[in-house]
This record gives C-alpha cells, structure tokens and sequence, in this order.
C-alpha cells in the first residue's frame, strides 16, 4: 500500500496519473496548501521542503521498512523502477526518459508556474514579469512541439514518466490561458494523454479531494501559499 501526500495541483496529478496507470494500490492523505497541512510537523518529517506531493511505500521492493519519497520527479523515479514499467525497456530510452523528466523539472513546470503566478495570482500586475515568463512558457512549448514530431510520446512510442511529468503543465490555467494553436503536435499528444482511462480516472480525484477547487483564493490562502515565513529554528 501506497500512501500519497496529495493536493489536485500539476505535480499533484504527476504520481496520480502513474498510480491509475499503473494500478497500484494507494490510499490519497489529502494535504490542503491552502489552509496550511504542509507545514505540519508530521508532513515536514519525510517532505521537508514544505510541498506536496509525497509518497509513503508500506511494501517497497526490498521488502523492508516504509520508504518515504518527497518531490514530484523522484517519486515518478522510484515508482517507475518498482514496478518496471514507463521508464524504457534499455539503457538509451532511459536515457531519453530521464533528460525529459529533468526538462520538465527544471524548465517546463517552474516557468509556467511563475506564468501562472504572475497572471492570475499575483496581487498586482507586474509587465515585464507577465511578458518574461509567457514568453519562456511559449518558448518551451515549442521545445515539446519539435520534439514530438515524429513520435506518438516524448521518448518515442511508448508512453513514459516524461509524459505524466509534462502532461499537467500544459496550459493548466484556466484563468490565464495559453496559445496552443502554434503547436500542433503538442495539441495531438496531449489529447492522447487525455483520453486515457487513467488520466480520466486520475483527474476525477481533483473534485473528490477539492471540492472548492477553481474557487478564488481568500486571503488566508494566499498568505500560506506565496506568503508565510520558513520555520525557523
């Protein structure tokens, strides 16, 4: 049994999209950032950098003590070598997976999350902050539209981890929506993605577990999210 430290948010659905995939048995521990669950002392003892998502394996491969992972990208790694499954079958679409896996950390998930931030979150508009990151968002679109030509997924025709890491980030606001249309190929894989039964399955969770979700955050939240002080001490 899986325990997953989960909020519907991109990285959120990252490890549901493995776990419906995969089928595998886990039960959601619901960690609502906006009033605050991450900054608990017992979620900060396996995630400590104070964010969701994380994951508690009671019947890691070893057969050993409960494995605890925290960060999105890590958890898609431990999950896809437990099971041996949307990683690649060798060594060179490893490879290709986890540079993939590492671009959507580094690039595609933080730079359109500051769009996000700064489009629809931000208590004041900030110009050059709206137009730096809707032109990095943009930017790497294309990036994923040239690199799906030709291929049904990311590392080829399979699809991997590098899917369910990118997936969620594209174009994931509502209230500040992206041009897509440039990017054909972007568009034709991400409905693949969608019509998935385990995609379908994995984002029904977000109104099970968030029934408030696309409602305006109240200024509470708000503070929790973009404003609260690190512990000290």
């Amino acid at each position: 049994m899986i325990d997953l430290y989960y909020w519907p948010t991109p990285n959120g659905h990252k490890i549901t999209l493995f776990l419906e995939e995969a089928e595998l048995e886990y039960r959601i521990k619901p960690v609502n950032i906006g009033k605050g669950d991450q900054f608990e002392p017992g979620f900060l003892a396996f995630s400590p950098n104070n964010k969701m998502p994380a994951i508690v394996d009671h019947a890691p491969a070893d057969g050993g003590e409960p494995i605890s992972v925290f960060e999105s990208g890590a958890i898609l790694f431990y999950l896809a070598n437990k099971t041996g499954r949307f990683f690649g079958a060798d060594v060179r679409r490893k490879v290709e997976v986890d540079q993939w896996l590492m671009w959507q950390m580094g690039g595609l998930g933080p730079m359109t999350g500051q769009y996000g931030h700064f489009n629809v979150y931000a208590p004041d508009p900030i110009p050059y902050a709206i137009e730096r990151y809707t032109n990095e968002a943009q930017r790497l679109l294309g990036v994923l539209d040239k690199r799906l030509a030709g291929r049904a997924f990311i590392a080829g025709d399979d699809y991997t981890i590098a899917d369910m890491a990118s997936y969620p980030w594209i174009d994931p606001y509502d209230k500040a929506p992206l041009d897509l249309q440039p990017y054909a190929e972007v568009r034709r894989w991400h409905a693949a993605i969608a019509a998935r039964p385990a995609t379908q399955r994995a984002y029904a969770l977000t109104s099970q577990v968030n029934p408030e979700a696309g409602k305006p955050l109240g200024e509470e939240e708000r503070r929790l999210l973009f404003g609260k002080a690190p512990p000290r001490g």
